[in-house]
């Protein structure tokens, strides 16, 4: 009788170490499964911050927005606007939008602005592409939305040439 409770309490303990074992598989496959999960979810948040700052930083940067002809106009009359045109000098040799200053996408610099007369600035070059890529400097370094004339100097000729 000793001899089976010996091999029956062998068995038990074997049984029993097991389902330790199997127990303990379980929880470190579980353990590399959430290890890999977070470690995929951390992957995926770089590659979202990667994806935000090689766009430009649109997602976090203030936006351009495209002004009309019109709507330039009624700034230029409410007289509170700094209209930059930034455009090749060969380009602005053929004429500008009345009260524009000139500065070359090539030397715009917005840190270099002063924006201390608290007027509005507002770009604009011969399609708005150039003006554009000025405006998101300018809005990427004061942290606000800046506009530019949708079309550019070609959309202001061609409004202005119908009147």
């Amino acid at each position: 009788m000793a001899a089976s409770s010996i091999t029956c309490c062998a068995s038990w303990q074997l049984k029993m170490a097991r389902q330790a074992r199997t127990k303990l598989i379980s929880v470190i496959a579980a353990s590399l499964c959430l290890t890999a999960c977070a470690a995929e979810g951390a992957v995926q948040e770089i590659v979202k911050d990667e994806i935000n700052e090689s766009a430009g930083s649109e997602a976090l940067a203030p936006e351009v927005q495209n002004l009309t002809v019109d709507q330039l106009k009624a700034k230029i009359a409410d007289g509170n606007i700094r209209l930059i045109d930034v455009r090749r000098d060969d380009e602005v040799a053929q004429g500008m939008i009345p009260g524009a200053e000139h500065i070359a996408l090539d030397d715009f610099d917005p840190a270099a602005l002063d924006l201390s007369d608290g007027r509005e600035v507002v770009l604009y070059c011969r399609s708005g592409r150039r003006s554009g890529i000025a405006g998101e400097k300018l809005a990427a370094h004061i942290r606000e939305p800046v506009q530019h004339l949708a079309g550019g100097i070609t959309a202001w000729r061609e409004a202005n040439s119908t009147e």
